[in-house]
């Protein structure tokens, strides 16, 4: 990377806190599924990309759910709040809208059961979202960002043989590039870096930080006897990879090749720049299923730990973007790229023909973050995706003290 590159700057959204943000959504949040028809109903009035759906379904949060709630309602890309809550359920919409209003973003609550049903608090909500959308500007406040103070995540969804041959080594590339620039770069997926745990505590900055490493891939292979499967899906297969070292090794060479800071988990920010690895596997006995049963949910842990951007390498096709942070899409399989054009930002599968190197692929994505930091859209933005998906994992308590307990 020059030096040009390093001290590139863009325009950005500086948040009170001192982070700074490359979009300034509006988030509408339900906070139990009772209420997400009328939240999604005031997001389809307002018309407004901008405007963003997301939210929790269940009834009674976990410490996961509410500290992922805290965590998205005050990203540097969220320029302001509207909380849809039915009135009986059991998430502390207090609490969440005092913290966000403590981060400096306007803040609007409405209780269905209080504003005369599904008619009147569509109104109620759509004239609350229009409050804060112009709260928000009104305090918004400019400011100059480079790379240094980027977040950018990376996950792998539809993978196949090609996927660890062009486009995760590619994206590899591109976070050493940002790593060097220092900028916060955030792999995960430990459920699919079984086997490489030895490789990463080589990297890793510290002797505790190998520690951490082995046990967050021990934990996952845990996770994953105990439920009687792994990450490896008969789609993995059908794309022509072998086996799960094989996806393992592919998943693992998105991390780059500089030193790993760090394990951080969901929610949590990283403590300074450099590499961390985002352990998605719940600490203890499995509760409920797949550790992230969706690569949105995936994203959406990223997004919470402040990335600003998450790097998407699929080999068999993706088409989701994601509410809050740009998605880009890495394309690893040339034939599917030209299939699926449309959604793809950046195609990686020209390595396999020898039309693109590693190093030119990756110096592509990171002149795309870039763009897409300055405002530009990624294809999944401009053909309007914004998938979000928050389900419980085991965190903390899962039901309220009141509820017997099995001897």
């Amino acid at each position: 990377m020059t030096g040009d590159m390093a001290e590139r700057t863009w325009q950005a959204w500086a948040r009170p806190d001192g982070r700074k943000g490359i979009r300034d959504a509006i988030v509408v949040v339900y906070l139990v599924e009772c209420a997400h028809h009328v939240a999604r109903r005031i997001v389809d009035r307002m018309d407004d990309p901008r405007v963003q759906l997301i939210g929790f379904p269940g009834c009674y949060p976990n410490d996961y759910a509410l500290a992922m709630m805290k965590a998205l309602t005050t990203h540097p890309n969220v320029g302001g709040v509207v909380l849809l809550s039915l009135g009986c359920e059991s998430f502390n919409r207090e609490a969440l809208a005092a913290n966000a209003r403590e981060q400096g973003r306007p803040v609007e609550t409405i209780v269905i059961q209080q504003s005369g049903g599904t008619r009147g608090a569509m109104e109620a909500g759509i004239a609350a979202v229009a409050r804060v959308r112009a709260a928000a500007d009104a305090q918004a406040v400019r400011a100059p960002m480079r790379l240094s103070e980027l977040v950018i995540g990376t996950i792998c969804g539809g993978s196949d043989g090609t996927s660890g041959i062009t486009g995760n080594p590619a994206v590899g590339r591109a976070f050493d590039t940002l790593v060097d620039a220092g900028a916060v770069c955030i792999f995960e997926e430990t459920g699919e870096m079984i086997g490489c745990e030895g490789h990463m505590a080589e990297r890793a900055a510290t002797p505790a930080v190998a520690q951490d490493l082995i046990a967050s891939v021990a934990q996952a292979e845990r996770y994953y006897r105990a439920m009687g499967y792994g990450s490896f899906a008969p789609g993995n297969a059908e794309g022509g990879l072998s086996s799960q070292e094989e996806k393992s090794a592919g998943a693992y060479a998105k991390s780059g090749s500089r030193p790993i800071s760090g394990v951080i988990l969901p929610a949590e920010q990283a403590p300074g720049p450099g590499l961390y690895l985002l352990d998605v596997v719940p600490p203890g006995d499995p509760k409920f299923g797949f550790p992230n049963i969706v690569d949105n949910a995936e994203i959406g842990e990223l997004i919470a730990c402040g990335a600003h951007i998450n790097l998407f390498v699929t080999g068999r096709g993706s088409v989701v973007g994601s509410a809050i942070s740009p998605v880009i899409k890495v394309a690893a399989n040339p034939e599917m790229y030209a299939r699926m054009e449309g959604d793809m930002d950046v195609n990686a599968g020209r390595i396999l023909y020898g039309e693109a190197t590693l190093d030119a692929v990756g110096a592509e994505i990171v002149d795309l973050i870039v763009a897409v930091s300055g405002g530009a859209q990624t294809k999944s933005e401009a053909l309007g995706h914004q998938e979000f998906v928050l389900t419980y994992k085991a965190s903390g308590s899962n039901g309220p003290s009141c509820l017997p307990r099995v001897a």
